[in-house]
């Protein structure tokens, strides 16, 4: 089954939207509402990083070899860190590690 990469991060835009609305104006939400936004935030992110191990899961080992180190070379994270993200460790996560 295809990811649905546009409605997972239309997701996560929508929710930190919203936490962007409450740094503004604290004032205009209870406190129930920040609850149930920062939840929002942790879900949303949450589903795209366990969208992202399970896409990455779906390559062959050379293309997942290639991938983790041509991220590794591209940013500020190692090859270990990407390895322990993407592959070490369960594939569906409940809190956000990325």
């Amino acid at each position: 089954m295809a990811t649905d990469w546009n409605a997972l991060t239309a997701e996560e835009d929508r929710a930190y939207f919203m936490a962007e609305l409450v740094e503004i104006s604290p004032q205009s939400f209870t406190l129930e509402e920040k609850q149930r936004i920062l939840r929002n935030m942790i879900e949303a992110s949450t589903a795209i990083e366990n969208a992202l191990r399970d896409d990455f899961a779906r390559l062959d080992e050379v293309t997942q070899t290639r991938m983790i180190d041509t991220l590794a070379k591209a940013g500020p994270r190692d090859r270990d860190w990407w390895y322990r993200m993407l592959v070490a460790g369960p594939r569906r996560r409940e809190g956000i590690t990325i």
